[in-house]
């Protein structure tokens, strides 16, 4: 069964298994006659249900470009808290639904260092009430770390929901600088939007 929607699955998509210090992260792509397109990224923890429709595609095959060889050495350095600016071009962002695009290109605006919640990036769409809309299209980001999903909080600090798990989502915003109460919520000192 195709993974894509009818008239998008022009070429099979490719699997980068990438290691990092939080365990595998696998990079789906395609090739295209614009150059490679990212289909998905799948964290660590993340696997069973988000890999199991790539299971058939090739592994490691040749990269097409620097681009791509870029995206992974940016994942990793990512992963090791380092700040990295992410090509959003190479994301086959065509894929989401209007919405949840919208709701992507507002979270890859959220720097380094910053949180925001899901109610702040509802209001910066101009769909206020829509939070919960925002959670869910953040909890289908294909796109996990280019599009920094992890910088989204509840509008009281605590840390809402993550692909790889609660734990990760903490450990990268401890990497950017968010501080943490004892009771476990981020202490929101710096808020985009």
């Amino acid at each position: 069964m195709d993974p894509y929607p009818e008239g998008q699955a022009a070429m099979m998509p490719e699997v980068i298994d990438i290691a990092t210090i939080f365990g595998p992260v696998h990079l789906i792509w395609t090739r295209s006659q614009s150059g490679p397109k990212v289909r998905r990224i799948v964290l660590p923890h993340d696997l069973p249900t988000s890999v199991a429709a790539f299971e058939d595609a090739p592994r490691d095959g040749e990269l097409p470009d620097d681009s791509i060889r870029a995206l992974i050495a940016g994942i990793r350095s990512f992963l090791q808290g380092n700040d990295v600016r992410f090509d959003i071009d190479l994301l086959d962002l065509d894929r989401c639904p209007l919405f949840q695009r919208r709701v992507l290109l507002a979270e890859f605006g959220i720097p380094r260092g910053y949180v925001s919640t899901y109610g702040r990036i509802a209001r910066h769409l101009d769909t206020p009430g829509a939070a919960r809309a925002v959670g869910n299209a953040l909890a289908r980001n294909p796109f996990p770390l280019v599009i920094p999903c992890h910088r989204v909080l509840r509008s009281d600090g605590r840390i809402g929901g993550f692909q790889a798990g609660l734990a990760m989502k903490r450990r990268l915003l401890e990497m950017e600088g968010v501080g943490f109460r004892e009771d476990g919520r981020a202490i929101l000192e710096r808020i985009w939007y």
